[in-house]
C-alpha cells in the first residue's frame, strides 16, 4: 500500500503535468493587497495613533484614520499605499524583494522574505535587509536609498545598482551619488560600494537593472552590465580593476513604433530604452553572448562580452558589426527583464503588454513563429516587473500593477502584488520553445 506521503509527492507531481501540458504553467507563491514590513519605522504606531484621535466634528461616526488629510498623512514615516514592489530574486530559501523609493513613506528599500520564517503566509512582512539600519538614507551618506532590482552571480553575491534619487512625483532629488554595491550572501556583509562617477552619469534614474559575468572560482574577475534607459547606454564595471566604462549604440534606443502600451486598463507611451540584458551559453573560445533590449521595443539585440570587457572598445565611434539585430519577438511583446536559463537553453521573457511571461530557445532562431508564450493572466499578472532564475533552474516573476498605481488608483481591497514561480524545464513545455 503505498504511503501518505508518497500518494501526496504523486499528486502534486500530476499537477504540474498537467499545468504544463495547459500551457500555463506559472504558480502564484505569494500575493498582497498593500505591502507591510517587520519594521515600519520607530514612531509608525505614536504616530498613527495622533492621527487616529483627530476624529471630524462634522461626521458622525467618522474613520479619522481613514480620512486624515494627505498633508498629515506625509509626516508618516510609513505610507502603506506608496509600497509597490520591483524586483524578486531567490537564493537558497530567502526572497529578496525590492521596494525602489519612487514616493514617501518606503520603510526600506531591499527587502527579503524567510521562506522557511514565513513562507507559509499567502502575505508575508517584508524583513528588511541586510538590516534595517542600513536603509535608512538619512542617517548616513553610505546607506541605501533606492533599489529596483537585484542578481546573485556564480559566487554566492547579491549585486545591485543604488540610484541614489528619491523619485518623489515633482520632486526628484538626487541625495547621493549612483552607486553599485555587492554584498557576501553567507555573512551579508557589504563587500563593496563603488560610486558611479559623474562623468558616466549625472543621476541615477534609469540603472534599474544589473546582469553579472563572472565564472566560479573566478570571482574577482567579474564583469557588470547595467543598462541606462534613460541614457540609452549600457555601463561596464569591472571588480578587479575597479573601473567603470561605457557603450553608446543605437540599439539602445527605444522604438518609436513600439512606445504606445495598454496595460491593466491604462494607455500611456513610455519612451525607456536599454533596459534588460541577459547572459547566453558559454561559445567553445569561452566568451558569450550578451542578449538586450530597450522596454519600449519588440527587438533583440546581442553582443558579445568580449566586446564589452575591453574597455577601449567603448571610446570607438564606430562599433562596426559588434552590435547585431536578432531581429523581433512578434506584436505586443514590450518586455521589462528577460533571463537565460542554461539547462533548458531558454530565454524566458517579462512581457508587459501580454501580461505574462515568453520564451525563446536559443537553439532556434530568433523570430516571432519561434518566440512562445508560457504564461498570460490579463487579471493576475498585471505588469510582470521583474523575471529571475535561481541556480536551481526555477523561474521566479515579480507583477505590481505598476501602470494602475502610476496613472490611476490601486484598489486597496484586491490583491496588487503578486510573486510567481516555476521550473524552467517545466515552464517550456507546450511552448515552441521545448
Amino acid at each position: 500500500m503505498l504511503s501518505p506521503r508518497f500518494l501526496l509527492l504523486f499528486m502534486i507531481a500530476g499537477l504540474e503535468l498537467l499545468t504544463s501540458a495547459d500551457g500555463n504553467p506559472m504558480i502564484e507563491v505569494f500575493r498582497w493587497k498593500q505591502l507591510d514590513f517587520f519594521n515600519r519605522g520607530d514612531n509608525y504606531q505614536n504616530t498613527l495613533q495622533f492621527l487616529c484621535s483627530l476624529k471630524d466634528p462634522h461626521v458622525p461616526n467618522s474613520q479619522p484614520c481613514m480620512n486624515t488629510p494627505a498633508s498629515r498623512v506625509k509626516t508618516l514615516p510609513f505610507i502603506q499605499y506608496n509600497n509597490v514592489p520591483q524586483g524578486v530574486t531567490h537564493f537558497r530559501g530567502r526572497l529578496f524583494v525590492t521596494v525602489p523609493r519612487r514616493q514617501e513613506g518606503i520603510p526600506s528599500t531591499l527587502n527579503y522574505i524567510d521562506l522557511e520564517r514565513d513562507g507559509q503566509s499567502e502575505s508575508p512582512v517584508l524583513r528588511a535587509y541586510p538590516n534595517f539600519a542600513l536603509n535608512q538614507f538619512n542617517d548616513s551618506t553610505e546607506n541605501l536609498v533606492s533599489v529596483y532590482r537585484t542578481a546573485v552571480d556564480a559566487c554566492q553575491r547579491l549585486w545591485f545598482v543604488d540610484t541614489g534619487m528619491l523619485e518623489y512625483p515633482n520632486n526628484r532629488q538626487q541625495i547621493r551619488r549612483p552607486s553599485i554595491w555587492v554584498v557576501d550572501l553567507a555573512t551579508d556583509r557589504v563587500l563593496k560600494r563603488v560610486e558611479i562617477p559623474q562623468d558616466i552619469v549625472e543621476i541615477g534614474r534609469g540603472l534599474a537593472s544589473i546582469t553579472v559575468d563572472v565564472r566560479e572560482g573566478r570571482c574577482r574577475n567579474a564583469y557588470a552590465y547595467i543598462p541606462d534607459l534613460v541614457n540609452r547606454q549600457l555601463h561596464v564595471y569591472h571588480l578587479r580593476d575597479n573601473r567603470i566604462w561605457s557603450f553608446k549604440h543605437n540599439f539602445f534606443n527605444f522604438d518609436p513604433l513600439s512606445d504606445d502600451l495598454n496595460i491593466g486598463g491604462q494607455k500611456f507611451r513610455w519612451d525607456d530604452g536599454i533596459f534588460s540584458t541577459t547572459l547566453g551559453p558559454y561559445q567553445p573560445d569561452g566568451s558569450r553572448d550578451v542578449f538586450f533590449h530597450p522596454m519600449a521595443s519588440t527587438n533583440e539585440f546581442v553582443v558579445s562580452n568580449r566586446v564589452l570587457q575591453q574597455e577601449c572598445n567603448a571610446e570607438r565611434s564606430d562599433q562596426g558589426n559588434d552590435f547585431r539585430m536578432l531581429g523581433s519577438r512578434g506584436p505586443s511583446t514590450q518586455s521589462t527583464m528577460h533571463k537565460y536559463d542554461p539547462e533548458t537553453c531558454v530565454v524566458f521573457f517579462a512581457e508587459v503588454q501580454k501580461n505574462g511571461v515568453g520564451c525563446w530557445n536559443t537553439e532556434k532562431p530568433f523570430s516571432p513563429e519561434t518566440h512562445g508564450s508560457v504564461y498570460s493572466n490579463a487579471e493576475k499578472m498585471i505588469y510582470p516587473s521583474d523575471l529571475t532564475i535561481d541556480e536551481e533552474g526555477t523561474i521566479w516573476v515579480m507583477s505590481n500593477s505598476m501602470p494602475i498605481f502610476v496613472y490611476s488608483k490601486l484598489d486597496t481591497n484586491a490583491y496588487n502584488f503578486r510573486i510567481w514561480k516555476q521550473k524552467a524545464s517545466l515552464a517550456k513545455n507546450g511552448t515552441v520553445c521545448q
